[in-house]
């Protein structure tokens, strides 16, 4: 059973308003990276929260997910990732790790990874394209361990790197895989790209 792991702790100092709760179509962003997971067919998501956690868990309620909290929101990823492993059922065999940022990552490119897991039991997977990589990618459990003490400096890079005889580098048609949403403009664009419209909502004038 592959299990996901989507880190939402942040608090969006780039961005200047809250990421997770900006609308994205008909939905909020988490709600959209939500979806796109239960979509390829992801039966387990930890949600690992932080910054404005209560209100994330209250949009979310309904929605069946574990939750982790890093309350250090300022943290490395590898933080949240600990957490968020730490949550895991013990059914878990594997885990995509996904960012709260990227939803327009689709359940087709989801469900690539999955099927390269499937098929070639590889234990690190790895999106990519035009040869670059990104998310989510993939980890056997047989690296917990390591996922509960990932370098901070290097996070994941560091993992993959270590085993790089293990991992396999999956082409999707996909940009939105390397693209995260860091800043107004580049939520702006996202929105735009995908519903060829701008979002709804202005451009708060400080930080939430």
């Amino acid at each position: 059973m592959i299990a996901a792991i989507l880190l939402a702790a942040g608090q969006s100092r780039r961005m200047g308003a809250f990421k997770p709760l900006l609308p994205f179509g008909a939905r909020t962003v988490i709600e959209t990276c939500v979806a796109n997971l239960r979509a390829a067919g992801v039966g387990e998501i930890v949600l690992v929260v932080g910054h404005r956690a209560t209100e994330v868990r209250t949009r979310l309620n309904d929605q069946s997910l574990r939750f982790a909290v890093n309350e250090a929101a300022e943290s490395e990823m590898s933080v949240s990732i600990a957490r968020g492993v730490a949550q895991l059922s013990d059914e878990a065999q594997a885990v995509l790790i996904a960012l709260g940022d990227q939803p327009a990552v689709t359940p087709d490119v989801i469900r690539r990874v999955l099927e390269t897991r499937a098929e070639t039991g590889a234990r690190l997977v790895v999106p990519e394209y035009e040869g670059r990589g990104g998310h989510p990618v993939l980890v056997d459990l047989a690296y917990r361990d390591e996922l509960l003490n990932l370098d901070p400096a290097r996070g994941l890079r560091a993992l993959f790197d270590k085993h790089r005889d293990e991992v396999r580098r999956v082409p999707v048609t996909s940009a939105y895989i390397t693209r995260d949403m860091d800043t107004w403009a580049d939520y702006c664009a996202l929105h735009e790209e995908i519903f060829h419209a701008p979002p709804p909502v202005a451009q708060p004038a400080q930080s939430s």
